[in-house]
This record gives C-alpha cells, sequence and structure tokens, in this order.
C-alpha cells in the first residue's frame, strides 16, 4: 500500500510539473510574441509621429503662407515699380499677379532683364529689395523641400512663378554685381 500510494504522489508530482513546466513554456511564447508586437507597434507609432511632425511643419507654412506671401509682396512692389511693370488683371493672390506681371512682361521683352539689372547697379533700394526677396524666398523653398517629404509642393513652387522669378532676379543680381566689381 505504501508502494501504491509513492507511485499516485509520484505521478501527480510528474502529471504537476508536466503541467507547470508546459504553462511556463506557453507563457514565455506569449511574452515572446508580445514583445514583437510592442516592438512592431513602437515602430508604427514612431513612423506615425514623424509623419504628424512633417505634416505639422506643412501645416505651420501653410497658415504663415499669408504672411510669407505679404513679405514676398512688399519686396517685390518697389522693384515692379522701378521697372513700371504692372501686374497680372487677374483674380490670383497679389503675390501671384505681381510676379505673374513681371514673367509676363519678361517673355515679351527681354530687355526688362537689362532694366532691372541698371536698377540694381543704381538704385541701393532695389538692391536691398532684390536681395531680400531673393533670400526670403530662398528661405521659403528650403524650409518647404526640409519638411515636405514627397516634395510635391516644393517642385511646384520652383517650377512655377517664384522659382521663375527666383532665377530671374539672380541672373539681374549677379549681372550688376559681376559689373559693380569690374569697375
Amino acid at each position: 500500500m505504501q508502494n501504491t500510494l509513492f507511485w499516485i504522489i509520484l505521478g501527480l508530482l510528474t502529471v504537476m510539473t508536466g503541467t507547470i513546466l508546459f504553462m511556463a513554456v506557453n507563457a514565455y511564447r506569449r511574452i515572446g510574441a508580445l514583445e514583437k508586437n510592442a516592438g512592431f507597434q513602437y515602430n508604427l507609432i514612431v513612423k506615425i509621429q514623424s509623419l504628424l511632425k512633417s505634416k505639422s511643419a506643412t501645416n505651420a507654412v501653410a497658415e504663415h503662407a499669408e504672411m510669407i506671401y505679404q513679405d514676398l509682396l512688399q519686396n517685390l512692389i518697389p522693384i515692379l515699380a522701378a521697372l513700371d511693370i504692372m501686374p497680372r488683371n487677374t483674380t490670383e493672390h497679389p503675390l501671384w499677379r505681381t510676379l505673374g506681371g513681371l514673367i509676363d512682361e519678361y517673355a515679351k521683352n527681354p530687355f526688362v532683364m537689362e532694366k532691372l539689372r541698371r536698377a540694381i547697379k543704381l538704385d541701393a533700394e532695389v538692391k536691398r529689395n532684390v536681395s531680400n526677396y531673393m533670400n526670403r524666398a530662398d528661405n521659403l523653398l528650403r524650409h518647404l523641400s526640409e519638411s515636405e517629404p514627397d516634395g510635391i509642393l516644393t517642385k511646384t513652387f520652383i517650377n512655377g512663378l517664384l522659382g521663375q522669378s527666383l532665377t530671374f532676379f539672380t541672373q539681374a543680381y549677379q549681372l550688376a554685381t559681376t559689373d559693380e566689381g569690374d569697375k
């Protein structure tokens, strides 16, 4: 009888040990799966955070666009007045009408580049406004390219009136300042 009781207790201990071991292995697997899922979740949260920061930066530019546009426009008005160029007669934002008038006039009359070169060379106010416009437009494009991952908006600005005007002003400014260095 003692032998039977011993074997029963040993059998129960073996079954209980096996059950505990099975449960421990199962818990270890679940913890591993939880760690793996937590890693995936963490990576997803990092990606979402990065995307939200990017969108936040783009939204900040959009919210401040009017202020940026007005700043650019304030530098353009004296330049166009010195060149005697009128803005386009459209319903666009005044900045785009002003830039459009300048680019349209340059397309019709390439002598506008020479007029701007002379104005930069002879009028310190025009030179300052051209320099300010180029710096601010370049900063805007740089900020857009840094904050926008796909670059669609940046490409639109570069290929549009802003980029064309920046190229135009840069060429005229370089021509005017090169002439100054030659003297």
